[in-house]
């Protein structure tokens, strides 16, 4: 009976977490991935844009990380949210500008007091060069923003 109530309870919880709703203002794929793949915690230790393998995944809070090796996830795991970035993953910049959810690219980056800033990088406009030029002043404006936008 033990055994019975033990199984019936992992069931509940692997069903759960399977339909586990992913806050609509992170910037994730369909498949619940974040980063565009790229490993969060590369950022920090290694200071550039890595790819991880698909191979080496972890989950938290619904959404799918991936590492480029195993010592990678296995600091992720212990601090999640050190790794994860500001602003749900949308571009800082845009966050800070006007309040807006922008796609990322996830190899223009910026790493400050510990935190990871994305940002949109096409078409010849770098946003990391803007957000640079007055970034005390975006950066009170992005977390305002972000805040209101989460809790609505």
């Amino acid at each position: 009976m033990k055994k019975f109530n033990v199984l019936t309870a992992l069931l509940i919880m692997m069903i759960g977490n399977a339909f586990a709703q992913v806050p609509k203002y992170l910037n994730i794929d369909s498949d619940k991935l974040a980063l565009g793949g790229f490993d969060p915690v590369a950022y920090f230790l290694d200071d550039k844009a890595v790819k991880g393998k698909a191979s080496i995944a972890a989950e938290s809070e619904g959404v799918r990380y991936l590492f480029a090796s195993h010592a990678h996830k296995e600091l992720f795991l212990k601090s999640p949210a050190t790794y994860k970035p500001e602003y749900g993953g949308w571009c800082a910049y845009a966050m800070g500008a006007k309040g807006e959810k922008v796609e990322v690219d996830p190899e223009t980056f910026k790493i400050a007091n510990g935190k990871l800033y994305l940002f949109y990088n096409r078409f010849f406009n770098n946003t990391l060069d803007t957000w640079n030029k007055d970034e005390a002043k975006l950066k009170a404006s992005a977390d305002k923003n972000w805040s209101k936008l989460i809790s609505q």
